[in-house]
């Protein structure tokens, strides 16, 4: 998106954010007080990053088109301080180096809601690892919120009602519509003011330092392009339930799709459906009359990729025998009853406990990890410690009546 030449950005209207410094009760409606900027050029975007070079701390969102687009990347990040709020366009401003050295700089808190994503895919596209983190998800799970999305907490603290017309929006499009931008804006805007209140409740409950050791933990996440794409057809749904032949089509059909999706820039299920593939790997078909009927298949469809379909199932069918995909079926462990004895007492401590401290039990402390103390069999604060996935603040709320429940009973 080009700027005018003389504007250094546009500027919109947009919803929600307090004056600097202060701190708003809950509950109170907050209104916009500055307005949103966009900013689709190198020497503005620059300038911004030395800007808020000075700010203590910085919100940050980005979008993405992975419901629309094969080839996703980071098509807007938005940026907010308490008193200025930015839009970036990174399809027109080619260098981000100044970004990257913000959320690297550990001076400077760097607020998210459900940070995740956002971190996988700033270091995916640019290699960006951010320092110092909040993030409000996670705050709200440790409070114990019956609501957790942004849009459920701003309501609560901030009386915010945000929009949700462009869940599901073209990021990659230009020109973006103001509505959209003011609706990318709002994912920051008021990110400041919760981070504030609810800061301030993890305080009050002696909860603050278990947030702490899970913002440091996200600041480890990074892209991670696992799982072989020779086998993701196995995961489509259903499809472990196919054999032979019928799985070889779903092979041919899946990379074709794959090939499609790909020289079209389109997400995967926009080209066809996996209920399509499923159902065309199961019937076979010969014809273009044996297409009709399949779901998610028109007649526009069948007329415009029909000979293509057809091509991928043929070249299932004829696949030579010594190719044909197999699932290894493993064999399934032993039953240990000590170890299912062990896991059930852990389960009922860690529930007793999670309804007496106010937590849900995943965020309590999760399946995985008592399977882990079931397995390992600790005797002690230091050895369950080493627990993968356990936190130091798990064993210290939590430690000696897991410890307890991890013990063989008695001999009669």
């Amino acid at each position: 998106m080009k700027s005018a030449p003389r504007a250094r950005s546009r500027q919109l209207a947009g919803r929600g954010c307090s004056a600097a410094g202060s701190r708003p009760e809950e509950g109170e409606n907050h209104r916009l007080t500055t307005p949103i900027e966009l900013l689709t050029r190198q020497d503005d975007a620059d300038q911004l990053f030395s800007d808020l070079a000075r700010e203590p701390l910085l919100a940050v969102d980005t979008e993405a088109a992975s419901f629309h687009r094969y080839h996703d990347r980071i098509y807007l990040i938005q940026v907010s301080s308490r008193t200025r709020t930015a839009v970036l366009d990174p399809l027109t401003i080619g260098d981000l180096r100044g970004l990257g050295a913000l959320l690297a700089d550990g001076d400077i808190e760097i607020l998210f809601h459900d940070a995740d994503y956002d971190l996988r895919i700033l270091d995916r596209d640019y290699g960006f690892q951010v320092r110092r983190i909040f993030d409000t998800k996670v705050a709200a799970e440790l409070l114990n919120e019956p609501g957790i999305g942004l849009a459920a907490l701003l309501e609560k603290y901030l009386g915010v009602t945000l929009d949700k017309k462009f869940q599901r929006a073209d990021w990659s499009r230009r020109p973006l519509s103001a509505e959209m931008l003011a609706y990318a804006a709002a994912d920051t805007l008021h990110l400041p003011t919760l981070r504030d209140l609810l800061a301030h409740q993890l305080k009050e409950r002696g909860r603050w330092s278990w947030a702490e050791e899970e913002f440091e933990l996200l600041e480890q996440l990074g892209w991670n392009d696992s799982g072989p794409k020779e086998e993701a057809f196995l995961r489509l749904k259903g499809a472990r339930a196919l054999k032979g032949r019928a799985l070889a089509v779903l092979r041919e059909l899946y990379d074709w799709r794959e090939t499609t999706a790909h020289q079209l820039d389109r997400a995967t299920f926009r080209v066809l459906g996996n209920e399509t593939l499923m159902a065309l790997a199961t019937r076979q078909p010969t014809d273009l009359a044996g297409l009709e009927g399949i779901p998610g298949l028109s007649a526009e469809g069948i007329g415009r990729r029909g000979t293509e379909l057809l091509a991928a199932v043929a070249r299932g069918m004829t696949a030579r025998l010594d190719s044909l995909p197999v699932i290894e079926r493993g064999r399934r462990p032993a039953r240990d009853p000590e170890f299912d004895s062990a896991l059930e007492r852990l389960k009922v401590v860690r529930n007793a406990a999670a309804e007496r401290i106010g937590l849900t039990t995943g965020v309590l402390c999760p399946n995985g990890i008592l399977e882990g103390i079931a397995r390992l069999k600790p005797q002690t604060l230091d050895a369950l410690a080493t627990v993968p996935g356990i936190r130091r603040w798990q064993v210290g709320v939590l430690g000696e009546e897991l410890l307890a429940a991890a013990a063989p009973p008695a001999a009669a």
